[in-house]
Parts: structure tokens; sequence; C-alpha cells
């Protein structure tokens, strides 16, 4: 992995780009090509891209979160196995390619265990492996290459239907609260949550975002804010602490989140935080959406007790980078996630249809309709 020289510092108050977000990108080369990620955990000081070119370097973005966000967790995997495909062809022999492959889809099974989307793309890859299996490595390769393109491209055109759907369920001069970073710098582009915002902005509604910080990683205050900023979409930053303060006082019409997994029964996993949130909005009668791909949605678990959560370092809770402002010797719990029970969600956003009040029969109901 290496620093791509395309770098832009932050001035006074943040950086600007002049192109539209995209979280991750290809680019070839005359040696096959190699993905770049924005490195997220540098924005907003610093915006600049880092070149991956084995499975080993792209699940090491993802676990550090250089790539984060369910959608484009899955996209990256994708191209990792591509990349790692591309990189064994110059290494290893025909007989031991299949097994030395093996190893690179289990590091970034690996990366993180909550997004789903990471282990739909993995299975997606490998079914595309083992249906072109008789082809000679570097033919594979570029098979494999070509669908990991696909599944970017799909992201994009699907980030854009959630985002014409949810727009819909916007009122004009809706004041909008997200929780956590669900926008182009979590997905392949557009975004799920920031996406509906963006779809209603473009359909001509004057529409406001209230982005909580979302503790302890700061994605709201980091991305989320940066993002809306970079469009001039009205955007104001609040603690986490303050949402329920403002919902009190009539300041919010509805919230948006995104999700890394959704239960066959509706419930969803989503950034530390978003249970607090729903249970709130709840109490204030505020519509509760969550905005998400069909790939997110996992119908192998019954319930949100049984999705995995992550636990991240204590470190991200007791200080920042260099700085730490906790006693040393605490403490500490750093769930990465929690789980928001379908009771509480006002409607899922798919690319496919809204899910009004969420539950198995609904569910099920969407992936039965064909």
């Amino acid at each position: 992995m290496k620093v791509c020289l395309f770098s832009l510092y932050a001035n006074s108050r943040e950086t600007e780009v002049s192109e539209p977000v995209q979280a991750l990108r290809w680019r070839d080369a005359p040696q096959g090509g190699y993905l770049q990620m924005i490195d997220q955990t540098r924005l907003p000081a610093v915006f600049e891209y880092l070149d991956y070119d084995s499975a080993e370097t792209v699940a090491e973005g993802i676990r550090s979160m250089v790539v984060r966000g369910a959608p484009a967790i899955g996209v990256a995997a994708a191209y990792g196995v591509a990349l790692e495909a591309m990189r064994l062809c110059h290494i290893v022999s025909d007989q031991d390619f299949s097994a030395a492959l093996d190893k690179g889809f289990a590091k970034l099974a690996a990366s993180r265990p909550t997004a789903v989307n990471l282990f739909w793309a993995l299975n997606r890859m490998r079914a595309c492996c083992n249906q072109h299996a008789g082809l000679a490595k570097p033919a594979l390769a570029a098979t494999l290459l070509a669908e990991a393109k696909v599944i970017h491209e799909e992201d994009i055109r699907i980030n854009r239907t959630i985002g014409e759907k949810g727009a819909a369920l916007l009122p004009d001069r809706a004041r909008v609260l997200t929780h956590c970073n669900a926008g182009a710098l979590a997905t392949a582009g557009h975004g799920t949550a920031l996406g509906v915002i963006r779809s209603a902005v473009l359909a001509g509604k004057t529409i406001s975002v209230i982005a909580d910080e979302t503790r302890p990683f700061l994605q709201g205050a980091r991305l989320t804010a940066w993002e809306m900023v970079q469009e001039n979409i009205p955007v104001t930053l609040i603690t986490d602490n303050m949402a329920g303060h403002m919902m009190a006082r009539g300041e919010i019409d509805a919230v948006v989140v995104g999700t890394d997994r959704v239960a066959a029964n509706g419930d969803v996993a989503n950034k530390i935080g978003t249970y607090m949130v729903a249970v709130l909005a709840h109490r204030h009668q505020i519509p509760f959406y969550v905005a998400c791909p069909l790939s997110t949605i996992d119908m192998t678990l019954a319930s949100g007790d049984l999705i995995p959560i992550e636990e991240r370092a204590h470190e991200e809770v007791t200080g920042y980078r260099d700085y730490q402002w906790a006693a040393h010797g605490v403490a500490v719990r750093n769930p990465s996630f929690d789980v928001t029970p379908a009771e509480l969600v006002t409607a899922i956003i798919t690319e496919k249809a809204v899910i009004y009040r969420p539950d198995a029969k609904g569910m099920t109901a969407l992936f039965d309709q064909g």
C-alpha cells in the first residue's frame, strides 16, 4: 500500500474538493491496475487516496476504517478478491492458485464482523470464481475484476433508486437528523441515508441536515458534515446527547439512517447510538427511516439478537489520535454498533420497495416478490 500523489490539505476550515466524492475507485495500469480508497481516518483535515494491490492490504484498509460503511466495504472486498487473483497469477503455480486465493478470501472475511455486505460480496465473488474455475489464471483474474466493477456500478444505481424512493417521504423544508455517515463515503456513490437527502434536494425540496457527531469515531462530525458542506446542503452539527433536546423543541422532522445489517424480522444494526435516537424519535412521534440496499438484509438471522457486534479498540473512547482525555487505567467498553428493534422503525427504504412497520412477514414478502 502506498500513498497516492493526489492530496489536498485543509485550510483553516476544512478540505474542499471539486469533484464528486468517490470513496473508492479503480485505476487501470500496465501491470493490471489497482484500487484507490479515500483515507477516511484523516478526513476532513486531509483528503487523499491510498493505493491497494492485494487482498491483505484491502483487508487492512477495511479493518482500520480507511474505508467504512457497509456498501463500500462490500465493493472494496470484491476488488480485494480480484486484486489477489491478479497478484497470484505471477507468483504461484496453477496447482497452488486456488488454495492461495482461498487465503485471500479468508483475510477479507476476517476484516470486520458486522457489515453483512462484506460477506455478501465475497459470496458473490466466490460464485463467480466457481463458475469460471476452468479458465486460465489471467482470464479468471480478469473475470473477477469485471465482476467487481459490476458490483461497484450496481451499488451506485441502487443508491440512486433508494434515494428517489426515500426523497418522496420527506416533506419540503424538512429538518432531517442523521447518525453516523451513510453518504457517498460509505458507498460506491450517492449514499443511502444521505442519498435520500441528496435526491430530495435534486427534486427541488429544501432540506436541512442535523448531524449527530457520532461518538467515538466521529463519523458525523468528520464525514457527514464534510459531505454536506461540499454540496452546500445546510447542515448543523450537534453532539449525540443533544438530539432529545432538539426533538422536544420541535426542531427535527425526520430521522434517516443507514445500516450495516438488517435481520429477517426487521431489526436494524447501525452505528452505536442509533438505538438511542430511535427511542427518542418514537417518544416524540418523529418518523425513523432506515435506508439500505437489499444486500444489507440478512435473511439467515431471525432477529437482531443474532447480529455479531464488533468491539473496537479502547483508544477510540479514551481520546483522539495523540490526545487522551480519559483517566489512565479506566475500564472501557467500545461496541461499534447497536441494534434497533423493528418496532421502532417507521420504514426501511430499499431499491425494491419501502417496507413500512417492518416485521418478519414484510421482510419475507420483499424477497418473495421476485
